[in-house]
Formats: C-alpha cells, sequence, structure tokens
C-alpha cells in the first residue's frame, strides 16, 4: 500500500516539536506492516542544505502564481518529496515565524501551495505513481482534502489532529487568492468567526480525522478542549480516532544514544548518575546530592509553563535542581530567566530547542516535570519513561494514559511509572512536586520507581497496526492487496470510504 503523507515537519529535516518526531517515526514502523510511504514537507533553507546532492528534480508546477520544484529523496527516515519553492521558503527564522518570533505574513500561501503540491500529487502529478491514501498532518497540510475534493480526486484522506489550538486562521479576503471557488465561504465549508480556517476545511473533507490519544479525541469533543471546534468535530463524531503516539526506540534509546555520555538501560541505570554530574557541571549548577527535575517544553500557557514558575521556589529551596530547555512566550521565558538569576547554581535555562541538549536532559535528569493545562498525547513524557526520568505530568489528554500514578495501590502492585496532578494548579502542582522530592529521598523506593517507568514501553507498532487498519478501512482493501495490485485507479468514492471508515 502506498501512503503520500503531507506535513510542515519531519524529523531529522524540520524539526520543532512531537510532530516532526511523529512524521519521521511512523512511516518506519509502517513498513514493516506493508506501507510504503512518500513525505512531502517544504523545502525550508535547512532542508535544502542537509538534503544537498541527494535531491532528484522530477517535476516542475506553477502553484497559486508561485513556481515550485519537486525534488524527491530516499534517506534513512523514509522517501521524501521536496517542495522547493524559494519564494516562499528560502528564509531566515523558524518554519512558520522570522528571527524574532514573529509569524509569517504569507503563512496562509506557503502552507495553501503545500497543501495544494499535496492534492496535485495525488491526482496523478508524478507519472506512474498514485497513493492509495493521502495522509495529512495539522492546519499546515489540512487544505489538501480540500483541494483534492474540489478537483474530484476521490482517493482517501486521513486527517491527524496533533494540537487543536493551532487551526489556520485566516482573513476571509484572502479565499480567491487560494484558487478555491467562492462558495468555499461557507459554515459547512471554511468559514469560521467571520475568516476562514485551513484546519475547519480539513476536518469536514478528509475521509478520517485521527488525533494522537484516545483521551484527547474525547476531550476535543467538548467545549472545554474543543477551541471552537468541538461543534465541527461532533458533526464527525464517527469519523474520529485516537491512536497514541509512540517513540522512536532507534532515536530514543538510552543505551546507544550518542548524545549521552555515559549510555545505559534498566540493568545499569547507575550510569545515569554520571551524566547528571556531567551535566551539572557543564550548566555551572551545583553538584550536591539532591534531585536534578528537567523541563524539555514549549515555554507556553498550554503547557503550564506560567504555573512551573509560580510553584518552583519551593522544591528549589528544599534542595531540588532544576534546568530548562525550550523556547515560547516571551514573558514566560523571562519569567523563568529571571527565577534562574534568583537561584545561582540551582535553576539553568536555555532559551531554544537543541537536540543534544534535549537529549542529555533525559539522559540526566531524575524525573521530567509536564504541567500541560490540555495534552493531546505528549512525547517528553514517553521519552521520560524510557530514560528513567520519572515524569510528573497533569492529568490531561495522553498524559493521563501514559503515566500511571505513584498512589498506594500502585505502589503496591509496583506498577507506577510517575506522578499525577489534577487540578492543573499551582498548589496541585506544588504538591505533586513535593510527593516526588518525597519519594526521591527513599533511594529504594525511587530505584523501584525508575525501574518500572524503565519497562513501559511505548514504540510505534502497535500505533502503527492501529493505522495501517484504518488504510485499509478508508480503500477498502488489504495491505497485502493494495501492494501486489498496483493501479493509477483511485480507491472507494468518498462516501464509500467514508462508510469503510466507520
Amino acid at each position: 500500500m502506498k501512503v503520500l503523507a503531507v506535513t510542515s515537519e519531519f524529523f531529522p529535516f524540520a524539526k520543532t516539536g512531537g510532530l516532526a518526531d511523529v512524521t519521521g517515526a511512523l512511516p518506519k514502523a509502517l513498513s514493516n506492516l506493508g506501507v510504503s510511504t512518500t513525505t512531502l514537507l517544504p523545502g525550508y533553507g535547512t532542508v535544502l542544505e542537509r538534503l544537498a546532492g541527494v535531491l532528484v528534480p522530477i517535476a516542475e508546477m506553477n502553484l497559486l502564481s508561485e513556481p515550485v520544484t519537486l525534488k524527491k529523496a530516499r534517506t534513512g527516515a523514509g522517501e521524501i518529496i521536496v517542495l522547493d519553492a524559494p519564494s516562499l521558503f528560502h528564509r531566515a527564522g523558524g518554519p512558520y515565524s522570522d528571527e524574532n518570533g514573529q509569524d509569517f505574513g504569507d503563512n496562509w500561501k506557503r502552507f495553501a501551495v503545500l497543501s495544494l503540491a499535496g492534492a496535485e500529487i495525488a491526482r496523478g502529478a508524478l507519472p506512474g505513481w498514485k497513493p492509495d491514501v493521502v495522509h495529512v498532518h495539522d492546519w499546515q497540510a489540512a487544505l489538501t482534502p480540500v483541494y483534492m475534493r474540489q478537483r474530484d480526486c476521490g482517493i482517501p484522506t486521513v486527517l491527524t489532529v496533533h494540537n487543536l489550538a493551532f487551526q489556520g486562521q485566516f482573513d476571509a479576503s484572502l479565499l480567491p487568492f487560494l484558487d478555491l471557488p467562492a462558495s468555499h465561504y461557507r459554515t459547512e465549508v471554511m468559514e469560521y468567526y467571520g475568516g476562514i480556517s485551513y484546519l475547519k476545511g480539513g476536518l469536514l473533507h478528509a475521509d478520517a480525522i485521527t488525533t494522537v490519544s484516545p483521551t484527547y479525541a474525547r476531550e476535543i469533543l467538548t467545549p472545554r478542549f474543543g477551541m471552537g471546534m468541538d461543534g465541527v468535530l461532533r458533526t464527525r463524531r464517527d469519523d474520529l480516532v485516537g491512536i497514541v503516539n509512540g517513540v522512536d526506540e532507534e532515536v530514543w534509546d538510552p543505551t546507544t544514544d550518542p548524545h549521552l555520555p555515559y549510555n545505559y538501560g534498566a540493568t545499569n541505570p547507575r550510569q545515569k548518575e554520571k551524566n547528571k554530574k556531567i551535566l551539572l557541571q557543564r550548566l555551572g549548577l551545583d553538584t550536591d546530592p539532591g534531585p536534578l527535575f528537567g523541563v524539555v517544553s514549549r515555554l507556553t500557557w498550554q503547557k503550564g509553563m506560567d504555573l512551573l514558575a509560580a510553584a518552583v521556589h519551593d522544591f528549589l529551596s528544599k534542595g531540588g535542581k532544576l534546568v530548562i530547555c525550550g523556547r515560547g512566550d516571551r514573558s514566560i521565558e523571562q519569567q523563568l530567566e529571571s527565577l534562574a538569576r534568583a537561584h545561582p547554581g540551582r535553576m539553568s535555562v536555555y532559551i531554544g530547542y537543541e537536540e543534544h541538549l534535549a537529549h542529555l536532559i533525559h539522559g540526566s535528569a531524575d524525573a521530567i516535570i509536564q504541567p500541560s493545562r490540555f495534552e493531546p498525547c505528549g512525547l517528553t513524557q514517553l521519552y521520560a519513561l524510557r530514560y528513567g526520568s520519572v515524569p510528573i505530568v497533569s492529568r490531561t489528554g495522553g498524559l493521563s494514559e501514559t503515566v500511571i500514578d505513584a498512589n498506594v495501590a500502585a505502589l503496591s502492585a509496583r506498577v507506577a511509572t510517575g506522578f499525577q496532578f489534577h487540578p492543573v494548579t499551582v498548589d496541585a502542582l506544588r504538591h505533586a512536586l513535593n510527593r516526588a522530592l518525597h519519594a526521591y529521598r527513599d533511594g529504594n523506593h525511587w530505584a523501584r520507581l525508575r525501574g518500572q517507568a524503565m519497562k513501559a514501553r511505548f514504540s510505534w507498532d502497535r500505533s502503527a497496526r492501529e493505522y495501517a487498519r484504518l488504510y485499509e478501512r478508508l480503500t477498502g482493501t488489504t495491505i497485502e492487496q493494495a501492494t501486489d495490485v498496483r493501479t493509477s485507479e483511485p480507491g472507494p468514492s468518498r462516501r464509500s470510504a467514508r462508510r469503510l471508515a466507520r
């Protein structure tokens, strides 16, 4: 079976968060099941640099008055098609914003072109190749199903929502420039509170919708977590499924991780202490005995980083140390930096994302803190479990599904893997930090908790099987049949595909 994935991020070539980790890891897991994934991603300057000498031009197009070149490469992360559009993607900054953190003013066009390229590939723009399924990710690729429907392309589509808070909302005056009819400015299509929403268009046009945990799939049907889209999602309730994310066990493995000075596993976890000492020295923190807690996260309200800033003083005053790696809201960054200056030797803050430091924190910290107000799935806590960094998490979304709270019953049954707290308040977080600090002071107790955390397995194998079954339902065929019978004809009509998905 052939899948075309359309995404704005793809590890290891373009990453701001968990989206890249998912889109980079899922194709590898699917390949073991007979599913071949080709991923379309934007040709950011960094992508072209990393793939210099490998990319081969395969097609030229003019999309929304922009000349673009499609270039293909086969990498260790799978087959990829890079959308090389210099006027849209060759610029300083990140995938979505400039060097000052301001969103690019033409993001509406940049990702409409990405979506339209995906639709054209699905329609046969590459001679001799058509996908059986098109799988798009988040608002940046959500117009792909819209363009496909508008151009009568009947190949089944899947839209995965990684974070409903990001919806691709733009001024309605831009609609004529998207090569879409004026009739799309309706509540039943893309109109959204007087503007247009790319994500809404995708939610109403995709044959199936997935999100990254079963709990989040239920939560987003409610006004509290639906971010204004709960009504839209309730109309698609029968086509919505939650599939929990996994861990790329080749990239995140403490026994082989090249970012760690000392590798370790469940059988020799004391090597982790050597990494901890090296990290403390590197960051200029005190090396006296005591717990080191870490944070690898976007520093935003969603992630609860303002709560952490308000709660952490008590933890530091009781002998704890804290290291933070992340970027986000400037006001929260400044608040955390101010706290670090007020606690020299006890707290370090690195503003930005650095892959090496992220791995080193997981391979050194005694615990990882993730106090999110809402969390579709979360990957940080999965990495923490694998690396024996006991997770401290709020009870929401995928965090509630993947971490077992160290309550009396779970401790007695020896199944606890971390600490949950609820409600998501400063006092509840402070209490969770104190619970973890108290547990840490009992060396044997902490060692058991760490060992139980490292036994938890969240590989992509199970999740990939769920995606594969979804593809089979949408196409009305088995993966083996789709692999054996190579045809350029699309699968069932959208209407029959919808029925099969249900």
